[in-house]
């Protein structure tokens, strides 16, 4: 479990005693944790993504000082419900900085949050790691401290472009995105993408995710010839809604877009299971069963291992994995190097090559901090879901 505030305490008695009694350093850094902001949006409209990252966190975080810690050092997990707010968000981080003295920071998992903190961190050389999609959020110049460990907007947008038009051969497109930072910018990238590529988008639009009645728009875009939705939003809640108002108007067609629209959530909130039907959400290989139905090596055992601990039935098997991935990142970082300070964690981080984690093997050098591999994002059946792991989408080997 991770450390409490009194054993903190009694902590810093000891090393004081210690330093008193000349006893050898080493023995008094390990006293002190390792501590990990987590800046999550644990509630609110887009909470799916970090309530499934959550499980993760703690769990490696339990595993980790259970085990010992890091070279005797406990990992401390520092979170904050910024409840997708970046106001909420940028007071959590001005908060982990100043006031609670963090080692790093993992998060925020939603793009609108990132966008507003990642400046912040940078100013203050904050060694940040996130799976925030926005492109413009990752750039070694501008933020040599921020890494992305989840693909890009770019990354996912292509994958769902080139199968609506190269596998489902469809050419009217409507795309609709939330209200959130994520949401424009997101809808905006894939319009002009669309367009690029010769396809006609017939109908865009963001929609504030706590709407009630997704027809108006749904109507807009039958009435527009739509053959394909495209989705970018976080949030269950709105794409559900979608799926019900699809069934409703016994439209046949089918939606694309969102790893979100695969969430377990999306199961209870449906009316009907097959209004989940024809819904192909961006997934991963890592995540992906084969034809005989069996994860990749490393994420069954993953899978076997947290069997009874991590409930997989309602989220993503990526968000589990990424929470995961994000803590073992940063202890890596202190027990290859033996330090926690910036210059450390953000060198060592610069030093990955194919890195085997639990969702991807990552890569990063000083001038590329996008680490996550573009072969490995493909599109998945939502309603297949299992154990937060997906068949792929029909069209795929």
């Amino acid at each position: 479990m991770p450390i409490t505030r009194r054993e903190f305490a009694q902590g810093g008695a000891a090393t004081a005693a210690a330093a008193a009694l000349s006893f050898p350093m080493p023995a008094i850094a390990q006293a002190v944790p390792i501590r990990l902001g987590w800046l999550a949006a644990l509630t609110g409209a887009s909470s799916a993504p970090a309530i499934g990252f959550n499980r993760g966190v703690v769990w490696a975080a339990e595993s980790i000082n259970k085990a010992g810690g890091v070279k005797g050092r406990m990992i401390e997990v520092l979170t904050r419900d910024t409840q997708g707010d970046p106001t909420k968000a940028v007071n959590a981080t001005q908060e982990m900085i100043s006031a609670l003295k963090v080692d790093a920071i993992w998060g925020p998992t939603n793009s609108g949050e990132s966008l507003a903190v990642t400046p912040i961190m940078a100013r203050a050389r904050m060694p940040n790691i996130h799976p925030c999609v926005v492109d413009t959020l990752i750039d070694p110049r501008k933020y040599p401290n921020a890494f992305r460990m989840a693909p890009s907007n770019g990354q996912w947008d292509d994958a769902v472009r080139g199968y609506c038009l190269n596998v489902l051969k469809v050419k009217k497109i409507a795309v609709i995105g939330d209200t959130t930072g994520y949401g424009t910018t997101a809808v905006n990238a894939s319009v002009s993408a669309f367009k690029k590529d010769g396809a006609d988008v017939v109908y865009q639009a963001n929609i504030d995710a706590t709407q009630p009645d997704m027809a108006p728009d749904m109507l807009r875009a039958k009435n527009a010839g739509a053959e394909a939705i495209v989705v970018w939003s976080v949030s269950t809640g709105m794409e559900a809604r979608m799926f019900n108002t699809r069934a409703a108007m016994n439209w046949d067609l089918p939606f694309v877009g969102h790893p979100s629209m695969a969430s377990g959530d999306v199961a209870n909130l449906v009316e009907k299971r097959e209004n989940w039907n024809k819904v192909y959400a961006v997934g991963y290989r890592s995540c992906s069963f084969d034809a005989s139905g069996k994860l990749p090596p490393r994420s069954a055992e993953f899978v076997d291992r947290i069997k009874g601990q991590v409930a997989l039935s309602d989220t993503l098997l990526w968000w589990v994995a990424g929470g995961v991935d994000a803590v073992n990142l940063v202890a890596k970082a202190v027990e290859t190097t033996g330090g926690s300070s910036s210059a450390d964690i953000i060198g060592y981080w610069n030093s990955l090559r194919k890195y085997p984690g639990l969702f991807g093997d990552y890569t990063f050098t000083p001038e590329q901090h996008n680490g996550y591999p573009t072969e490995d994002v493909v599109m998945s059946e939502a309603s297949s879901a299992r154990d937060g792991a997906f068949s792929l989408a029909p069209g795929y080997k």
